[in-house]
């Protein structure tokens, strides 16, 4: 069953009540440092590639299908850089939602950049000193994490 399907059918259940939805993906360096984010089609804010782990997946195989599907690349998962929560998600929709988030070091291995103009409107490499406004709060504690807490 897709992740989207599963929530679905769990948000059939119980309506926009809070669930806990676990999340995986991470981080893209390029050679100068900077980290890879998309621009997110929900919300038209800035985020980490990534999404939600389906029923049966690691969350390394979520990562490294995410990305695929986000961004275009191929990715192997490295090593895990930590484990985020926003306890007080609230979607567009209403839907509410204590998510965790589980992000890796990924490395690229083939693909190229694209972009659906749907889910990803844009991917951009920002340096540590050119934050861009971030949809959620554990995408900036990930964020602190790399870049100034490091």
């Amino acid at each position: 069953m897709a992740a989207r399907d599963y929530v679905r059918w769990i948000r059939g259940k119980v309506g926009h009540e809070k669930i806990i939805l676990a999340f995986a993906g991470g981080c893209i360096f390029n050679d100068q440092g900077e980290v890879l984010l998309q621009r997110r089609g929900g919300s038209n804010k800035w985020g980490f590639p990534g999404g939600a782990i389906e029923p049966g997946e690691t969350p390394e195989m979520t990562a490294i299908r995410e990305v695929k599907e986000e961004t275009g690349l191929d990715v192997s998962a490295g090593r895990l850089i930590g484990v985020y929560t926003d306890p007080d998600m609230i979607y567009p929709n209403g839907d509410q939602a204590q998510s965790i988030i589980i992000a890796y070091e990924l490395r690229v291995v083939g693909g190229e950049l694209y972009c659906d103009q749907n889910e990803t409107l844009e991917l951009k490499f920002f340096s540590g000193q050119e934050k861009p406004q971030l949809f959620a709060g554990s995408h900036e504690a990930l964020w602190n994490d790399i870049f100034i807490r490091s």
